[in-house]
């Protein structure tokens, strides 16, 4: 799915400014990490890509339209089309995994199957390939409230997997895992992205990670963007401008004020 955001900006209700003027061009396809200090906007920008927050100003387009002069029916559909992962994922906790998992095919079931898996899972298969992805296939049929938090954000994972969406947003996914699961989750979602043509727009807050997996990434900082560049070509003092009110670059198992040398973690 393509993506264009024209001088996107977004005013909060209280008149705080949570994006501003933002440009940015993403191919069907792409696969793009957003990185910055906490309160940037990276999830504000996130949310406004899958369509659940109106801008207040400029223009967006996926999918070759603008979505908020679409009619209900068809921003329904569009919005069935993305796979939006959040930090803390909105998982009710007495839920089956399996339930969980199945949620991501709602907006594509129609309605008396999408009522029928909340009693007896429709494709419970395909739940369990999909957790055995993420080394959770023994989960299928536990409770989200006995999970860890590093369980339910790989159950999120999971569930945008299963949905196979057309554009796959992802917000600190890896937030509670520990530094070798994130390495691998963040693989799995780049390779799922590139296998099935899927453009993949992820937040991250660990560098490294995003240098070393993703071709292009964008410095988001106090609602806009300060860079957009091919990872080869990010420079250590572009990071260090990124993050200079966190005092040092957030790297994946390090302490949050490590500074390092970040050239070997370049994307090839």
């Amino acid at each position: 799915m393509k993506l264009s955001l024209e001088g996107v900006g977004l005013v909060h209700a209280n008149g705080h400014p949570a994006l501003q003027w933002i440009d940015l061009q993403v191919e069907a396809g792409e696969r793009v990490a957003l990185i910055g200090a906490s309160g940037a906007g990276k999830t504000t920008l996130l949310r406004v890509l899958a369509a659940s927050l109106r801008p207040s100003g400029g223009r967006l387009r996926m999918a070759g339209g603008d979505p908020w002069a679409a009619s209900p029916a068809a921003l329904r559909q569009l919005r069935a089309r993305i796979g939006h992962v959040h930090q803390a994922p909105p998982i009710p906790p007495r839920q089956r995994v399996v339930t969980a998992v199945q949620a991501g095919r709602l907006g594509q079931w129609p309605l008396w199957k999408s009522l029928a898996s909340l009693v007896l899972p429709a494709d419970a298969e395909g739940a369990r390939r999909e957790l055995a992805r993420l080394d959770l296939a023994d989960k299928l049929f536990e409770r989200c409230d006995r999970l860890s938090g590093g369980q339910l954000q790989r159950v999120a994972l999971a569930r945008v997997l299963y949905q196979q969406p057309d554009l796959l947003l992802a917000d600190e996914p890896v937030s509670a895992m520990d530094p070798a699961l994130s390495e691998l989750t963040v693989a799995l979602l780049n390779e799922e992205a590139a296998r099935r043509g899927v453009t993949l727009v992820a937040s991250l807050h660990a560098v490294d990670l995003a240098l070393r997996h993703f071709p292009r990434v964008v410095g988001v900082k106090d609602g806009g963007v300060l860079f957009d560049l091919p990872a080869s070509q990010v420079t250590e003092a572009q990071l260090r401008e990124l993050y200079a009110a966190e005092g040092g670059l957030p790297i994946a198992g390090a302490p949050a004020s490590a500074i390092v040398d970040l050239s070997p973690l370049r994307c090839s």
